[in-house]
Order: structure tokens, then sequence, then C-alpha cells
């Protein structure tokens, strides 16, 4: 399931209070994986910095395991029932990007085997119980999930495109290859320009969004640019 963009995926369960997702391992071990859902990854941005909590053995629902730092955002990783704690996702401390990349795979915070109590616990709910709460609150804060999560935003507002574009390569000269840069314009026949530009370029648009008159861009900087159209 896709929510504006965001992943939600029908194959584990939800606590929106805690902003996590719960997804038990096959095989009936008893196992499962925490992790943070898109969502709030979205809002976040970037993370830059994961450590995790010296707990052992049982650890009450809401206790924190992890805490995550991100360019616009500090918080706690909570676990959405009582559970032990059987392994960290160390990839995260020297990768904390993980979080952004993969949300819902190699990016989970901690694998946990659940104490003893209801079976699912009340809070934790179906993709199809929060899809509209989900929404709502993708609507209310403005969040909008990207294919891949920009490190650099850049607003080009009441200028020609040729200039946008001129920002836009003088930006993307800045950051090493495999980054991506929001472009966000008004101008209206950026829609065509960027078509241009990737082709000329060899540099990727991995999205586009049109909200009113402003349109953003999602462009990813390659490490080996081939571009497909000679400039004219």
């Amino acid at each position: 399931m896709e929510i504006d963009g965001c992943p939600l995926p029908e194959d584990r369960l939800y606590d929106l209070e805690l902003d996590v997702w719960w997804a038990d391992e096959p095989g009936g071990s008893g196992a499962a994986r925490v992790g943070l859902i898109a969502p709030l990854v979205a809002f976040a941005g970037p993370f830059r910095w994961v450590s995790f909590r010296p707990v052992e053995g049982a650890v009450r629902r809401g206790r924190s395991v992890a805490t995550v730092e991100s360019v616009r955002f500090t918080g706690a990783v909570r676990l959405p029932r009582d559970a032990t704690i059987l392994e960290r996702n160390d990839a995260l401390v020297g990768r904390p990007r993980l979080l952004n990349d993969a949300p819902y795979g190699d990016g989970w915070v901690v694998r946990v085997r659940a104490e003893k109590g209801p079976d699912p616990a009340p809070n934790l709910e179906t993709a199809d119980a929060v899809r509209e709460r989900i929404a709502e609150r993708i609507r209310t804060q403005h969040i909008r999930c990207w294919p891949q999560t920009p490190d650099m935003e850049l607003y080009e507002i009441g200028l020609e495109c040729s200039a946008v574009l001129t920002q836009l390569n003088e930006e993307l000269a800045r950051h090493p290859a495999g980054e991506a840069v929001l472009l966000v314009t008004d101008d209206p026949t950026s829609p065509i320009e960027m078509v241009r530009w990737s082709d000329q370029s060899g540099h990727s648009v991995l999205a586009h969004r049109r909200e009113g008159a402003i349109h953003h861009f999602l462009v990813r900087k390659e490490a080996d640019p081939r571009p497909r159209r000679r400039p004219v």
C-alpha cells in the first residue's frame, strides 16, 4: 500500500502513537523487528546519528531503546509492546541513512521477542486500519515522501528556468555522486526544461510533483552521467 508516495506495507502492524512498525518474523519463533514508519522518516530528513540504549532483559512498552537524530528531528525509538531485545541493528550506527533509504527493510532498529500478553497488542494496528490517519498526518504536516531522501533543498522562486538550471548545476557540483537535491521552482516551463536538462546532463530526475503553481523535482547526481542528447 502507498499513501501519497509514502509506503505502508501490509505485512506488519503499526503503532501511530510511537511512530513505529512491528513485523513478526516467519517461522513462528516469536521474534519480530521494529522500525520507524516512513512518514516520520520523510518528515525528519536525512538521519545523521543513531545511538542505542544499554537496556537488557524485558523492556516495557513505550520505553526507549534508541535515540535518532536528523537535520530537523531528534527523538527516541520506543517499543510498541513489552519485549526482550534480541539484536540491535549496529549497521545504523555507521550508516544512519539506512533509516531513510530502507525504513521497512535494512533500516530496522531492533529485533525483539514479545513478552506474553495480548496478541497482537491492542495499540498495534494493520495498515488498512491506520491508512486514513496516516493520510491525514501527511496532509496536515505537509509530509512529502520521495523515492530518495533529499540531501539538499534548493528553492528558486521567481527566476526563469535558465537561471534556475544554472543554480542547480552549481549546487550539484558541490555534492558527491549519489546524493539528491530537491529543486523547488515556480517556472511554468520547468517540466519541459527539466526533461531537456536531464537528457543533456545525464543526471536523473527521480520524481516530479506539482502543488498549485509550484513544481518539485528530485534530482540525483550520477557517478557517470551519460547525456542522451547533445546541447542545442
